[in-house]
């Protein structure tokens, strides 16, 4: 019964696990279903829009077929005009560009045009010609008046034809801003639970480790009374400290912890040292000050402390117990800037981006939190980066 709460956080701690990797195997499964059904609703569009806008096109086309057909017809001394091709003239030439010139490009008649640029600009007309000839074949006869000149129709594409053309774009632009909308929902509301949960495992574990520590501490104090335990009782006591330390810690997360004015460069020292301690001989430590001996800031020790033993640790852990590990301490004008180097193997670029996500770890041992927790401290705590 004596080991039960430890245990019991080890339960916790691995069910928690399993429920945060859930969460990120939902969270990706959701994403990509909604990527692929964005995909797939774009497609059907744009295959839909292309199909009513060759639809159109082709419509267009013989409406200024006939059209051309009915100023042939109109300009024919030996055909007498006819109320169709008068309709046919009046209806299928509305909204849709056309330039009816000679072979040398001399206008002949016009519709939906720039009335006033057309007859005095020649540039505007020579743009027009240029722009519309790279969008239609144009439709040619030889002029009923003069068997030698050759008479063209230039045409452009009518307002509902570039709707339709441009329309799948703009459904993609909406598609896309909806779903990004989703997915910055989605991720605050995840980052919100994750948040909460890592918070709830903290605390939960804080509250777990109390009831034990407390019955060792009581347990310490018969220890003092019996001569004998003179060496025994301050090692002991030690090990006590550090658990109500790592109790202290993962009490305060997930609550607002109160900042004091603390000397950084005596913090960053005492965590060395305890690290020290723990290092092989071949592993050199370096404190880098430039020269200062009191660098004062507002935070909360034993999460700073923790920040550090966290980076410290993780420097030690890629030495394999030879090495240097080197902390710079800059007092710039608006930010401390705390830098841990090390001199071993690093880290791979492509994991660059996931070393601090809460469960990723290259180690074989490790829950992959430390990181994670230390960029929660320094940034939700101490308003740091």
């Amino acid at each position: 019964m004596d080991n039960y709460p430890n245990f019991y956080i080890v339960l916790l701690v691995v069910v928690s696990k399993q429920y945060f990797s859930s969460m990120i195997a939902k969270w990706t499964n959701w994403r990509s279903a909604l990527a692929i059904a964005a995909i797939c609703i774009v497609s059907v569009t744009i295959f839909y829009s292309n199909y009513l806008a060759k639809k159109i096109a082709k419509e267009e086309r013989e409406k200024i077929e006939q059209w051309a057909e009915a100023v042939r017809t109109n300009s024919d001394p030996n055909v007498t005009e006819t109320n169709l091709t008068g309709k046919i003239l009046a209806e299928n030439s509305q909204d849709i560009p056309i330039l009816l010139v000679t072979e040398k490009d001399s206008l002949l008649d016009y519709r939906n045009l720039d009335s006033t640029k057309i007859m005095s600009d020649k540039k505007y007309l020579s743009t027009q010609i240029t722009t519309l000839k790279s969008l239609h074949q144009p439709i040619e006869w030889k002029n009923p008046l003069d068997s030698n000149q050759i008479n063209r129709v230039y045409y452009g594409e009518s307002k509902l034809l570039n709707e339709v053309r441009y329309y799948p774009i703009v459904q993609l632009i909406v598609l896309a801003l909806f779903i990004i909308i989703i997915a910055i929902a989605q991720r605050t509301n995840y980052r919100s639970t994750q948040n909460q949960l890592w918070a709830g495992m903290a605390k939960e574990t804080a509250h777990q480790l109390g009831t034990p520590v407390s019955s060792l501490q009581g347990w310490l104090e018969m220890l003092k009374e019996i001569p004998g335990n003179e060496k025994t009782v301050p090692e002991i006591e030690k090990d006590i400290q550090r658990l109500l330390l790592i109790t202290d810690r993962f009490g305060k997360i997930g609550s607002k912890p109160s900042l004091e004015e603390k000397n950084i460069i005596e913090q960053i020292n005492y965590m060395v040292d305890y690290i020290k301690r723990r290092a092989g001989a071949k592993v050199l430590f370096e404190v880098n000050t430039n020269n200062e001996t009191d660098i004062p800031a507002m935070i909360s020790p034993p999460l700073f402390d923790w920040v550090i033993e966290n980076l410290l640790k993780n420097a030690l852990d890629s030495m394999d117990g030879k090495g240097k590990i080197t902390v710079l301490i800059k007092d710039e004008a608006s930010q401390i800037l705390i830098d841990v180097t090390d001199t071993g193997k690093g880290i791979s670029k492509q994991n660059l981006r996931k070393v601090f996500k809460p469960g990723f770890t290259t180690k074989k041992r490790g829950w992959g939190l430390g990181l994670s927790l230390s960029k929660r401290i320094i940034e939700q705590y101490h308003q740091g980066e």
